[in-house]
């Protein structure tokens, strides 16, 4: 079962699955109540979590911290 969006914390790591991508993603910074800055873990680029579940949550989609 994934997380909420409200149980993430800033400076941990997670798995995100959604429409068959796997990205690792590490919580930099709160940026509203529900979107967070995050640097993926394999590009190193940053991006909003809003812009990563932005077409939706798919049947694949799960959510887990990781460290």
């Amino acid at each position: 079962m994934p997380l909420a969006i409200d149980n993430i914390r800033v400076g941990r790591v997670y798995r995100l699955v959604n429409y068959g991508e796997i990205r690792f993603l590490e919580i930099m910074e709160r940026t509203g109540r529900e979107n967070f800055r995050v640097k993926d873990l394999d590009t190193l680029e940053y991006y909003e979590l809003e812009e990563l579940l932005r077409w939706g949550k798919g049947k694949d989609y799960d959510l887990d911290e990781i460290r």
